[in-house]
């Protein structure tokens, strides 16, 4: 019941350009620009995810480049200056790599990258391997779902459930992402309920509900 939610597998990226640790920067560069990406895991071993080198990485090699006193950059940027110097990846890389599960939620993928401010997580499975790649762009493909096909899962998935009596009642419509609810119930106390889960059905962006109370001619309004 109510397993609507999708999981980072069913979006991610899986085959991944990654690099070792001891690639040097040119090599790095060419990648990114090949693979069209803006960060790429650093790996070791079978394929350990180590961490994380990325175009912010990179710059610091182009803003000392053109500095006129170097010292006086070491002065105002230290931490820029020493990746400068960085020749690999081991040196580049932000590390340890903020990484999520391909079990995880969309929801928890999102949440992470918020926390971390990174557009990007490697993939990885229970020891650390790299398993794909997924961005902001895959997480927010769900809200490309078409409307009818959210309405029918909310029916099916959550009406038929939580108003058995009532489903025939109850209309559900769904316009760019939006869910209305509308018609006559038993049990105005679930409205909440429902909320809850028709929001967490993939692709809908809000809720509304204009459900009446039909309990031995009691009536009412109840508006989430």
């Amino acid at each position: 019941m109510y397993g609507t939610s999708r999981i980072v597998s069913d979006v991610m990226t899986h085959t991944v350009a990654a690099v070792g640790r001891r690639a040097p920067f040119k090599e790095i560069v060419d990648l990114m620009q090949d693979w069209r990406v803006s960060a790429l895991p650093v790996i070791e071993g079978e394929g350990r995810v180590v961490g994380v080198v990325s175009e912010a990485d990179l710059l610091p090699t182009e803003e000392l480049r053109d500095a006129p006193d170097a010292g006086y950059l070491q002065l105002r940027q230290p931490v820029d200056v020493a990746k400068a110097g960085a020749l690999t990846a081991g040196e580049l890389m932000s590390s340890p790599a903020v990484t999520v599960r391909a079990n995880a939620t969309l929801a928890e993928a999102a949440r992470i990258m918020a926390r971390e401010g990174v557009k990007r997580l490697p993939v990885v499975n229970e020891t650390g391997l790299l398993e794909g790649i997924v961005s902001r762009a895959d997480l927010l493909r769900v809200f490309l779902r078409d409307d009818e096909d959210i309405a029918e899962e909310v029916r099916r998935e959550i009406v038929s459930y939580l108003f058995p009596l009532s489903s025939s009642a109850v209309q559900v419509e769904v316009e760019d992402g939006v869910a209305t609810l509308t018609g006559r119930i038993r049990d105005t106390a679930l409205v909440p309920v429902a909320a809850r889960l028709v929001r967490a059905v993939e692709g809908v962006v809000d809720v509304r509900f204009d459900l009446v109370r039909d309990d031995h001619g009691v009536s009412g309004t109840d508006r989430s």
